[in-house]
């Protein structure tokens, strides 16, 4: 082989090589905030063309499934002894309905309160707008309507030992125990945790069960409050004639769902579409 070949042999392998290290570079760089607002875009435009159908028979099954959140709570807290250490290990079990509707594509109503956002901070017209509105309405009632169901099946059949039914009341209180304030506040900051979970997720990889489980530990250990998984807890008190629908209204729903719109949609999907607007305007000025 002459030098002349050899030197083009060289220069062919050092370019493959380059290309090939260039490649396991980009594979192992962290996704930037515009990568990862035009994935869970995507999929926002996805869920807003889904028929009406399909959208609420997944929120009714996300809403019965988020039923594990207090059914498995409350076995351990029944089976458990009474120690301090034992709260932590309760509010690990509240993680496993959002585990099952996360990794389900189940329809849940706080995961909505960033993918659908991202396309109407996109596209800020009345029509994108009723969109929202219309997908928002279906995934909300069938969330709470399967909650309802679920909740009463806890509370009026014998699948359950008593202790364990006990558990699920004990459980329960906590969910409707502060005021309306307090309670808007405490929703706040679930809707915030989990508005940063949907965000972080396509980031994460074969990570994402831990981080399902991390942030939703963190809402259940800090007392938060959600309004699927909180319904779950209020609606079992009004099936077991505790508290009347009017107090879960007034009491819960109102300022839980007030509190987790406001965490999702202003703290993290406004915000984050804040970060990335300068990126995606240079974009449509280079014609990219």
């Amino acid at each position: 082989m002459s030098d002349d070949e050899q030197r083009s042999r060289g220069a062919d392998e050092t370019a493959e090589k380059r290309a090939k290290d260039a490649a396991e570079v980009e594979q192992g760089h962290r996704p930037d905030a515009l990568i990862l607002h035009e994935i869970i875009r995507r999929e926002g435009e996805e869920e807003l063309r889904r028929t009406t159908l399909a959208l609420a028979l997944s929120a009714f099954a996300a809403g019965l499934t988020m039923g594990f959140s207090l059914i498995v709570p409350g076995v351990l807290k029944g089976h458990l002894p009474h120690e301090p250490w034992a709260e932590l290990v309760l509010s690990m079990g509240y993680s496993i309905g959002f585990l099952i509707v996360v990794l389900g594509r189940q329809q849940l109503f706080t995961e909505n309160t960033v993918t659908p956002i991202l396309p109407l901070l996109n596209e800020r017209t009345l029509g994108s707008l009723a969109r929202v509105a219309r997908l928002w309405s279906i995934v909300l009632v069938g969330n709470i309507l399967a909650t309802f169901v679920i909740a009463s099946v806890l509370a009026h059949t014998d699948a359950f030992q008593p202790e364990v039914r006990k558990a699920f009341a004990e459980i329960s209180r906590h969910t409707i125990e502060d005021p309306f304030w307090t309670t808007v506040i405490k929703a706040v900051f679930a809707g915030w945790l989990i508005a940063l979970m949907v965000w972080i997720l396509p980031a994460t990889g074969s990570a994402a069960p831990f981080i399902i489980i991390l942030m939703t530990w963190l809402v259940s250990m800090c007392g938060l409050a959600h309004i699927v998984a909180g319904s779950v807890d209020a609606f079992y008190l009004v099936a077991t004639g505790e508290i009347g629908m009017g107090a879960y209204l007034t009491g819960f729903f109102a300022p839980t769902l007030i509190g987790n719109v406001l965490g999702g949609v202003t703290l993290v999907s406004v915000l984050n579409f804040g970060q990335v607007v300068p990126d995606l305007e240079g974009q449509k000025r280079s014609g990219v």
